[in-house]
């Protein structure tokens, strides 16, 4: 039974993060570990509360109130099972996840500061790397099934590995050239080394999972063959088309870019020299995207635009300008706007955040300026007011309110459209919506019976707990479709959404 009493005898701590001139000289996780004294005590800050809202938070229905007690009580092997119990890569969420599930900590109803759940979490997971390693879990009566996953992201990972314990034959294709989806180019090593990637695609080869990286479905391999070869498939190809400012004066700019365009070159420099081979910072087409002695404008203040952030201070940037188009969020929840347990909007201060940089908040660009030879010299931004009216976000630019800002590279953070148009969906008969995802039926399939989807290409860009929790709902139902013996566990039904006010 927890301690009702230890949020009264601790505090809310984290460990100390790695110093800000140290950290900016490396491209390591910015967090150490914690140390097991203190995350014993902020597990046991979690309370005997008797209806844990966090499940709510969570959508993977983690057992946080168990594996916290048994964090407590020094049962660190238990703990790992609980945690494996409801999700398949803790270190990754616990790493990477915003962590609705302390927004919604029963602490925070009263006035106090939540329990450190991620934080614990991703010390359970790293306990069972230091306790003897990812165990495989290989299935010993295979069903004779085959499943094609496409896409190596979270949820594709997720889908993959509760298929093939369930003794089906897992293929996951992938069109990069290594594995992990986002996890492996679109996040940065301070956020996210990618050993924890490795040691998990070790795990789930072992149990049987083939893995074929550079194979652009679709075009290397077609759909018609692809259902050949295989009982169903899973498409889980994410969410990448970014959204983009066409309309703005100057968008055609030499070095005005999509976000994630620096991220996936800088991760790939990184990752080059992990290998010990040389490599530039360039686009698909060798234009070279580094911040190094620039000044860069990030236009968005989300985790996307955190990670420019962060890597443009470790390629040296001269400054750094991070524009936000709404007002400076307030310090704490606003109960009359979000109300407990939902998702506040409150000021998020990052890492990157400390390292550097200006923020700027309630401005909008009107023009990217040129230089006189087609490269970006200056964003003309103005300040702005925002206000819905009928469902539609209305901006209004404050006259008199113009001003430049320095910029060489501008990279454009605003969020994503859905995912990718590709000729795998023509081949299948599958249509994206009006948002650019693809729709599911309560059973996880798409127009095309047999072909399922699940994470970001059905509910659009989102956090990795709902991709998780979406593969491991979307297997369950392919291992329904293929006959399979039992049932999987299935956190969520393809209507789920976060926990809101109405």
């Amino acid at each position: 039974m927890p301690d009702p009493n230890g949020f009264l005898r601790y505090d809310r701590r984290l460990p100390a993060r790695r110093p800000v001139p140290v950290r900016i000289m490396d491209w390591r996780e910015v967090y150490p570990p914690a140390g097991e004294e203190l995350i014993r005590e902020q597990a046991t800050r979690c309370m005997d509360c008797g209806i844990p809202f966090c499940h709510d938070g969570c959508p993977l229905g983690n057992r946080i109130p168990d594996w916290n007690d048994l964090v407590r009580t020094g049962n660190w092997d238990a703990a790992v099972e609980s945690l494996h119990a409801t999700n398949n890569f803790p270190e990754f969420t616990g790493r990477l996840c915003p962590a609705p599930c302390e927004a919604a900590c029963v602490l925070g109803l009263g006035g106090q500061l939540p329990v450190t759940i991620k934080q614990v979490e991703v010390e359970i997971a790293d306990a069972a790397v230091a306790r003897g390693g990812l165990r495989p879990r290989p299935v010993s009566a295979p069903t004779g099934k085959s499943v094609a996953v496409v896409g190596s992201g979270p949820a594709g990972l997720a889908a993959a590995q509760q298929l093939a314990r369930a003794g089906h034959a897992v293929t996951v294709y992938e069109r990069d050239d290594a594995l992990g989806g986002l996890l492996r180019y679109g996040i940065p090593d301070f956020k996210l080394e990618k050993q924890h990637i490795d040691r998990r695609l070790a795990q789930l080869a072992a149990e049987g999972v083939r893995f074929r990286a550079g194979v652009n479905v679709g075009v290397d391999v077609t759909a018609e063959q692809l259902r050949a070869e295989h009982d169903a498939v899973l498409l889980a190809c994410g969410a990448l088309q970014g959204r983009d400012v066409p309309e703005t004066p100057g968008r055609q700019l030499r070095g005005v870019h999509q976000a994630m365009a620096h991220l996936v070159a800088a991760n790939r420099v990184v990752a080059a020299a992990g290998e010990g081979k040389p490599a530039l910072a360039t686009l698909p087409d060798g234009t070279p995207i580094d911040a190094a002695g620039k000044h860069v404008v990030i236009i968005g203040g989300g985790d996307t635009a955190a990670d420019c952030l962060g890597v443009a201070h470790r390629q040296g940037a001269a400054g750094v300008h991070q524009l936000d188009l709404y007002p400076e969020p307030p310090a704490g929840r606003d109960a009359a706007r979000d109300p407990w347990p939902t998702w506040p909007w409150i000021l998020r201060d990052y890492p990157a955040h400390e390292e550097g940089g200006e923020r700027v908040f309630a401005v909008a660009v009107q023009e990217f300026v040129d230089d006189g030879t087609g490269q970006v010299r200056a964003v003309r931004i103005a300040e702005v007011s925002v206000e819905k009216r009928d469902g539609r976000r209305i901006v209004t630019a404050l006259p008199g309110s113009e001003r430049e800002l320095p910029a060489d590279l501008v990279l454009l953070a605003i969020g994503f459209e859905g995912t990718e148009e590709q000729p795998v969906l023509a081949q299948l008969g599958v249509t994206r919506n009006a948002r650019g995802a693809v729709d599911a039926r309560s059973d996880w399939q798409t127009d095309a019976d047999g072909v399922f989807v699940a994470g970001d290409m059905h509910r659009g860009a989102s956090l990795i707990v709902w991709a998780i929790a979406e593969g491991r709902a979307a297997a369950a139902a392919v291992h329904a479709y293929l006959g399979g013996v039992g049932e999987l566990p299935a956190p969520v039904d393809p209507a789920r959404q976060p926990l809101a006010a109405r």
